[in-house]
């Protein structure tokens, strides 16, 4: 049995899916009775509500499971305390293997929610369980947040300077190495750094938008000061708010990239490029 936390959020739900063809049963653990059914709906044999932060809850979700993969809440004040509680549990109820799915770069202090995924890589490095850890890059995914601006208004906005370079991914290529990680033998210890050779500056990425609706998208500096106004009224919490501005401001001062052959690699073929990934996603809109 294969345990996915966080499994209603966008990422469980792709690494469901890519694991409902392994042959290998899995177990959601949710937050919500209501999520039941549609993590159901995308492979999962068993769904299990409960909260990471509740040890009781954790005993419930891990028992007779051979390995979990941990997602931690997105932007979690909790996050070290989750993690240090969830490998405690794991050690405790004898289970082979934890696939840490942390995030590029966790080593970069000024953005404080990488550097919390970092701590709890120190701690699965003292903890004597095998382990996993997964180094995502940011996702292509993330642009579709604005899809109804970018294919109603051509209107692509950004919290941070058009020339910031970025490498993204597909969120569903990091959801097919996640699950030959957690279905192969030889992963144990290893750490990946999932990223992609394709810089683009947010410009760039809207010359693709651009060509994929064969219609003008422009990109929108949004002052960041107008952004968290907005996510305050959408309540979005302080903690959530300050990381994220941190991580705006790192952005835009440094890029966010990294290498793409260990991607690849696992993947056996070239990661997904953002154009194609843009025609696929956009294709109901052309």
């Amino acid at each position: 049995m294969i345990l996915v936390t966080g499994a209603a959020g966008k990422t469980g739900r792709a690494i469901l899916r890519a694991l409902a063809g392994s042959g290998e049963p899995t177990r959601a653990l949710i937050r919500r009775s209501e999520q039941s059914s549609g993590v159901k709906a995308l492979g999962a044999r068993e769904a299990v509500v409960g909260d990471l932060r509740k040890r009781e809850s954790l005993g419930r979700a891990i028992d007779g499971v051979r390995v979990v993969y941990l997602i931690c809440p997105n932007v979690s004040p909790d996050e070290v305390e989750i993690g240090r509680s969830i490998i405690g549990a794991c050690r405790q109820a004898g289970v082979e293997r934890v696939v840490y799915h942390s995030v590029l770069h966790p080593q970069i202090e000024a953005m404080p929610h990488h550097w919390s995924k970092l701590r709890v890589e120190e701690l699965l490095l003292a903890s004597n369980l095998d382990f996993t850890i997964l180094q995502p890059a940011a996702y292509m995914q993330n642009v579709l947040a604005q899809r109804r601006s970018i294919v109603e208004e051509g209107v692509y906005p950004v919290p941070y300077a058009a020339s910031t370079r970025l490498g993204m991914i597909d969120l569903a290529d990091v959801a097919e190495v996640a699950a030959r990680v957690l279905t192969e033998q030889g992963h144990e210890r290893a750490t990946y750094e999932l990223a992609s050779d394709e810089v683009l500056t947010q410009s760039e990425v809207a010359e693709h938008l651009s060509r994929v609706l064969a219609r003008p998208v422009r990109v929108e500096e949004v002052l960041r000061e107008e952004w968290e106004a907005q996510a305050r009224l959408r309540g979005v919490p302080d903690f959530s708010i300050n990381c994220l501005l941190a991580m705006f401001r790192y952005y835009e001062r440094c890029g966010f990239w990294g290498n793409g052959r260990v991607l690849a690699a696992l993947l056996g073929r070239p990661a997904v490029a953002f154009g194609t990934f843009a025609r696929e996603a956009l294709s109901a809109e052309m």
